[in-house]
């Protein structure tokens, strides 16, 4: 939590004062003089000097490589040129780089599938998203970009399936909340080597908060990190630099060389528990907003996303759908960006009024319809809903009133019930919600009334732990009896840190829950906590 009445830093309250809300997506010249460019760099800009790449002197490909939102026919790769990446700008000048990149059918690159060159301009920090088309499905392939004399290291990817096509298996990976300042990103070294075949971050990428110069409890030794991480990020150069903090990591850096990722955020990339356009300690919403566009403009450059996610201001559609065959069908959420205003004053609370006023909703009724209206057309085996907090009812104490979290579905319960009912009208057996956020292992049965245990079972969430936040945790947390036995749908807690795949198939779909034992000293072994198995059209989890 930051401290209570934090103001934002003075440029963001100068602009503030002369812009509301619906000007601010208008005037883009004092959106230019913060550095938050809404649009493509213009014909103007794309003119500008170019550098000479053989000039680069030291390798500027040290935040690696990586790929994400897989379609049948074109992937995404991603990488930025940051010969200094702890510098402002990176250690380039502001001059746009020419970029070349192929993708292979093998990791010798002997047959080449695809190749070109991309500009990486600095209004995007010279970050390089290329869309590659025209590829086979459900295949791998392999990628690398060069730069003058610097080739990057070599990337792994996959296409989807064929649309339509009777896919049998599929394996995903999801993790979330990776504080830098809390641990080693160990589970990351585990994961590149796992055999998956996308992996899902379900939000808390990076933390806003300061990171002090031996890198909080990580404890460096054998370095020094430069004191601007020592503040929290609130203008686009802060989280431009704090990116580069986080992708030099090498355990997060092999992770996404060797799976293509699919990402949503959560709240934490921009500010803690932010709702809409309020931010935590009731600074005014125009100057939140333009926090909120540095953080989305930073987010998007540093990520494997289309053209389509590009923001525009403080605005960025993140929500979208992505299949894999008919077996299953991705519908990522965005809890963050157009929820009401928690209830309660975001304190945990039993439910009441505001839990259950039908006006106020975690998605926004756009983005509602656009989920239940997919469904409705989906002809996907497995529906599979990655998203940010957790869904399921969670009581936080054996009181007759039990409280539950402001922040989470609990507090937006008219939201959730519209969302199950549209799940049941849509016709969808096979429910399954990704969820990240709380720094635990959860497995949950969705119920249809989560207040009558004997209710029907209608869909399962697997709640992935923190790949480093919350420290070392533990296998019991203090809490683990209260919850187990306040929520019988709990099937599974653990305090560990770590990630969970689900291996989907035509009969049935398998969580494995997989933690290390320790985040605060590097290198611990992976161990598989727990698994279980739902049936396809027999939902609810099972001991396997």
């Amino acid at each position: 939590m930051a401290s209570e009445g934090q103001q934002h830093a003075p440029e963001l309250r100068a602009v503030a004062r002369h812009l509301g809300r619906r000007r601010f997506l208008t005037v883009t010249g004092a959106a230019a003089s913060l550095a938050f460019a809404t649009n493509l760099p213009t014909a103007g800009v794309a003119g500008a000097a170019e550098l000479d790449a053989r000039r680069i002197p030291d390798d500027p490909f040290t935040l690696g490589v990586a790929s994400g939102d897989p379609l049948p026919s074109s992937v995404l790769l991603w990488t930025r040129l940051a010969p200094a990446p702890y510098e402002p700008g990176g250690g380039l000048p502001q001059e746009r780089v020419t970029v070349h990149w192929e993708l292979a059918r093998d990791a010798r690159f002997r047959r080449v599938a695809r190749r070109g060159t991309a500009t990486a301009h600095p209004e995007f920090n010279h970050t390089v998203h290329v869309e590659v088309d025209h590829l086979e499905a459900g295949r791998t392939y392999y990628f690398r970009f060069r730069t003058g004399k610097w080739i990057s290291e070599t990337g792994r990817t996959r296409t989807a399936p064929p649309t339509g096509s009777r896919t049998s298996a599929l394996t995903l990976a999801a993790v979330s909340c990776q504080a830098y300042h809390d641990g080693y990103f160990t589970a990351y070294k585990h994961l590149a080597q796992d055999d998956v075949d996308v992996v899902f971050h379900l939000g808390d990428y990076l933390y806003e908060y300061a990171v002090n110069a031996v890198g909080g409890a990580r404890n460096y030794t054998d370095r020094t990190l430069p004191a601007h991480y020592n503040k929290e990020t609130q203008t686009l150069g802060d989280y431009r630099l704090r990116y580069a903090l986080y992708k030099s990591d090498p355990d997060l850096r092999a992770a996404h060389a060797a799976h293509p990722f699919v990402v949503t955020w959560d709240d934490h990339e921009a500010e803690n528990n932010y709702a809409d356009d309020i931010d935590e300690n009731g600074n005014p919403p125009a100057e939140f907003l333009l926090r909120r566009a540095a953080a989305y403009r930073a987010y998007w450059e540093n990520q494997p996303l289309r053209r389509p996610q590009l923001p525009d201001g403080p605005d960025a559609r993140l929500y979208r759908r992505l299949k894999w065959g008919r077996l299953a069908q991705f519908d990522i959420l965005d809890t963050r960006q157009y929820r009401s205003d928690q209830a309660y004053g975001d304190k945990a609370h039993a439910p009441g009024p505001e839990t259950d006023d039908p006006r106020r909703t975690i998605t926004g009724a756009t983005q509602e319809r656009w989920l239940i209206d997919g469904w409705r057309r989906s002809r996907a085996l497995w529906n599979v809903v990655p998203q940010q907090v957790t869904f399921s009812q969670r009581k936080l104490d054996l009181n007759a009133q039990a409280k539950l979290s402001m922040d989470a579905w609990d507090g937006y319960r008219a939201s959730r019930k519209r969302v199950l009912a549209g799940a049941r009208s849509a016709d969808i057996d096979n429910l399954m919600v990704l969820t990240g956020d709380v720094h635990v292992g959860y497995a949950f049965d969705i119920k249809a009334d989560f207040d009558d245990p004997s209710s029907r079972t209608v869909g399962t969430e697997i709640v992935a732990t923190s790949i480093a936040s919350g420290k070392d945790g533990a296998d019991k947390p203090a809490n683990w009896d209260t919850y187990t036995k306040a929520n019988p749908h709990l099937k599974f807690y653990n305090g560990r840190r770590g990630y969970v795949t689900v291996a989907l198939g035509g009969d049935s779909a398998r969580a494995d829950f997989k933690t290390v034992s320790a985040v605060t000293t590097p290198g611990a072994p992976i161990r598989t906590a727990a698994s279980f198995v739902t049936e396809a059209g027999d939902p609810g989890l099972r001991p396997a």
